[in-house]
């Protein structure tokens, strides 16, 4: 078996198609014994660190799982891809499957963080694309795409992804892109901590414009101004300046924050007693019997509404005919406002 193995690995990083079949001829279950492995080097991994398209898109063909796992170095094949610049091999892979941009490898890098600190924008941009979510995904430091460019003094491949959050408008694109701006590191740091520390002007001017908090504390309990301040080496007046006109403020400066412990060990206010009873007679209450009062409540909505409309003698008009009023008045009888009400309340969620 460790045999076949090597002689495969072989054929893989050699790209030859027809010896890769004559070996299973002999070993049929090769692949499907290989694929129970955790962490294994595959022939699509030799293939795509080489850069022979045709035998990985062979591989991706018989064993789309190979494209997910990764090696006993903690490599997927478009790490691998990427490590050896082979482009051409990254965009293939990409069409077979988007999803591969965000699978993350040693140390939660995914391949979105692998180009931003290369700074190969062509690559940043396509990986966004094709992988909207890789913009969420963190490191095992914690650090997003944003801490990445930073700290590599990729300007260019900030500059992109925070224009790409910008102009976002996929489900939810506001929220995500507060979130990511606002994201700490394994320090606490926000994007704007790091861009003040390393004297980035730019970056900190564009952080200013999107939903950054800028008073922030990080794990030692420092702003972005006081970090600033603490620099002792350059001219930081242009960001000082940017900040203060931002409302940045000291940490000192701030009011005091109420902590989750400190909220719980407290007594308990005679008006948060109402909302908790409240909330507490509401989770006795089955999703059933919950929907079932959903319907009454919109249909005495309805029934109000439609006494409003027609109140008991009626509201005279001049294009009034009896007959087509009392079949037009039959349409809108309670059976009809309910099965027309009913389904769309059954499909609220959490109601």
């Amino acid at each position: 078996m460790d045999e076949r193995i090597e002689r495969l690995n072989q054929i893989a990083q050699q790209g030859n198609i027809d010896a890769f079949y004559s070996l299973i001829r002999e070993d049929v279950s090769l692949l499907e014994n290989m694929d129970k492995l955790p962490l294994v080097d595959t022939p699509l991994h030799k293939a795509a660190s080489a850069g022979h398209t045709r035998f990985a898109m062979e591989m991706m063909r018989l064993k789309p799982s190979f494209a997910r796992k990764l090696n006993p170095d903690g490599f997927s094949p478009m790490h691998l891809a990427l490590q050896n610049d082979q482009t051409q091999m990254v965009l293939r892979l990409l069409e077979v499957d988007g999803d591969l941009a965000c699978i993350q490898g040693r140390e939660g890098v995914t391949s979105l963080h692998h180009a931003v600190e290369t700074g190969d924008l062509y690559l940043v941009a396509k990986f966004l694309s094709v992988c909207p979510n890789s913009i969420k995904d963190v490191t095992i430091r914690s650090e997003t795409a944003l801490h990445i460019a930073l700290k590599t003094d990729q300007s260019g491949a900030f500059e992109l992804l925070v224009g790409w959050l910008r102009r976002s408008w996929f489900k939810n694109a506001l929220l995500w892109e507060k979130r990511v701006v606002n994201w700490e590191d394994e320090e606490g740091n926000t994007a704007l901590h790091v861009a003040a520390s390393k004297n980035q002007p730019q970056a900190v001017k564009q952080l200013l414009n999107c939903s950054i908090d800028v008073n922030a504390k990080n794990l030692m309990g420092y702003t972005a101004l006081d970090i600033l301040q603490q620099q002792t080496v350059g001219d930081y007046k242009e960001i000082k300046d940017m900040l203060c006109r931002a409302g940045a403020l000291n940490a000192s400066s701030l009011p005091p924050v109420t902590t989750l412990a400190e909220y719980l060990r407290s007594t308990v206010l005679i008006q948060e007693k109402l909302p908790l009873s409240y909330l507490r007679e509401r989770t006795k209450i089955s999703s059933d019997m919950r929907n079932v009062l959903l319907v009454v409540a919109a249909l005495l909505v309805t029934v109000t509404y439609q006494a409003a409309l027609s109140p008991p003698g009626g509201v005279w008009q001049d294009d009034y005919n009896p007959d087509t009023n009392d079949h037009q008045f039959n349409t809108t009888a309670p059976g009809i406002i309910i099965n027309e009400v009913s389904p769309s309340l059954h499909t609220m969620p959490g109601r």
